[in-house]
């Protein structure tokens, strides 16, 4: 078997004048490529897709060794989305502390600003070693001489074609056109030809038949490996489709996959707003589709590191955030516990338990039943059936309103009253599909990306004060990405 060069890796896409650095020191946990691609065993194939998922924790330093400056410390998922969107501020007590996530929040960045390398970083990352993965489980010579289970290896490779698929639709989104690597690099030289920027058009597309793969390989049950309900299922990979089409506006193919999601039969919401979300009911209710299971007293370690910098008064809602509640909405307790100080849907927990642990079992929740359901609203009332639209609005408000108040009885008549019946045209619909996912999926880094493909970031975040200006409907590019290319990776206009 051939070794390989990784990119994406600790600096970025190509970090070729670190590599040495990099040779010293592997992400902790990974799988080496001499192990992968000199004595691929069943179980050297399995550790190599696992190191994959690494990159979708929320676990301190899986790529870097306290480098906050460089972005790499946790998944920036937090400032690039819920921040960047005014949701999230990014401390209690407002500070100096890494001054970088507050320029983020105010669009007053450059492109050296490290958030934006830890997204590429974590991304190209994952790509890698998903490459590595995918060019074993594809070779068919090496599957015959291990006598791998098919089962076993299209299990794999459609979870692994799935993360890849994932790490480009996050790329995509940030960046617009992105360096498209779809196989292990050999040499320097071929890291140099690819360091150029691919159409975004290209990437959706490749992306799109990533995904397309993933549902043909994954087997049809709601979890793909029932001792590791953590992994990617088919329903994730189909729900993934039915994203990808609502971003590209493709509203009738959104509600083809949704439909095909729903026959499945997997999925429902949750009697109770907050069993998505607590730690002790994982994977034992109806509504989580892909999430990255973290995990207390594992090594290398696998817990929640997000949970950690909480402690020292990160991660906190704006006042214009929780100005989106309706009076009496129990979901705005169950995400943030202002009292407290406690982001309860973050922690997984209602009483602040886990705040300031770095190995905190609390789940990263990327894809859950509500808001695709969502997604199914968005894409009728684009496409004029708004009455439709409104009904299933009103399935997400109604779990809401009948989910307890955490702190005292139901709520009273009146709360979250239907939308439907009431003679909405598709301006008013819309805007109450705007409102309910901010306050259905607050702190789950879904608004900016919603703000953004609805064309209405520069109007929403201008009004809040923010410096929002056209060329921020894309992140820049990381300066030192482009420096290392030697100019072949052009920076974002604006930037």
């Amino acid at each position: 078997m051939r070794n390989y060069i990784k990119i994406g890796i600790v600096s970025g896409l190509l970090g070729l004048g670190a590599c040495d650095h990099y040779l010293d020191k592997e992400p902790i946990g990974l799988i080496t490529q001499d192990q992968i691609s000199t004595d691929p065993t069943e179980q050297s194939i399995t550790s190599s897709v696992n190191s994959v998922y690494q990159l979708y924790s929320q676990t301190l330093n899986i790529i870097g060794d306290w480098d906050w400056t460089g972005g790499k410390v946790v998944r920036n998922d937090f400032i690039v989305y819920d921040m960047a969107a005014g949701d999230m501020i990014k401390k209690w007590n407002p500070d100096g502390d890494q001054a970088w996530m507050d320029e983020v929040a105010a669009f007053n960045f450059t492109s050296i600003n490290g958030a934006f390398n830890g997204v590429w970083s974590y991304n190209y990352e994952a790509i890698s070693r998903a490459n590595i993965a995918i060019e074993i489980l594809e070779n068919q010579e090496v599957m015959n001489d291990l006598n791998l289970e098919p089962g076993l290896r299209d299990r794999l490779l459609g979870e692994v074609l799935f993360l890849r698929a994932f790490s480009y639709f996050d790329l995509v989104n940030n960046f617009g056109d992105v360096p498209l690597i779809t196989a292990p690099l050999e040499s320097f030289e071929d890291a140099y030809e690819v360091s150029v920027r691919t159409s975004q058009a290209e990437v959706w597309a490749f992306l799109k038949q990533d995904l397309e793969r993933a549902v043909e390989l994954l087997p049809e049950t709601k979890y793909s490996q029932p001792t590791e309900p953590w992994r990617v299922s088919i329903g994730a990979a189909k729900a993934m489709q039915a994203k990808v089409a609502l971003f590209e506006e493709d509203y009738n193919a959104v509600l083809l996959h949704l439909n095909e999601l729903d026959g499945y039969g997997f999925y429902s919401l949750n009697t109770h707003y907050f069993d998505a979300f607590d730690v002790s009911q994982q994977f034992n209710e109806n509504e989580v589709i892909f999430a990255y299971d973290h995990q207390e007293a594992r090594n290398p370690g696998r817990g929640n590191g997000l949970a950690a910098l909480m402690g020292w008064g990160f991660v906190a809602p704006s006042e214009d955030f929780l100005g989106a509640f309706e009076p009496g909405d129990p979901r705005l307790f169950y995400t943030v516990d202002v009292e407290g100080r406690n982001p309860n849907k973050l922690l997984g927990t209602t009483n602040g338990q886990y705040k300031g642990n770095d190995d905190s079992p609390g789940n990263k929740i990327y894809i859950r039943y509500a808001d695709a359901l969502l997604w199914r609203a968005e894409a009728l009332i684009r496409t004029g059936n708004i009455e439709g639209g409104l009904q299933v609005i009103d399935e997400v408000r109604a779990r809401a309103r009948n989910t307890p108040h955490a702190q005292a009885d139901f709520p009273g008549e009146g709360l979250l009253a239907p939308y439907s019946g009431r003679g909405f045209g598709e301006a008013e619909a819309f805007q109450a599909l705007i409102n309910e996912r901010r306050v259905e999926l607050g702190f789950e880094s879904q608004r900016f990306n919603d703000l953004k493909r609805w064309n209405i970031a520069d109007d929403v975040l201008s009004a809040m004060g923010k410096n929002f200006q056209d060329h921020h409907y894309l992140y820049p590019i990381p300066q030192e990405e482009v420096d290392r290319s030697g100019g072949q990776i052009t920076q974002n206009p604006g930037y």
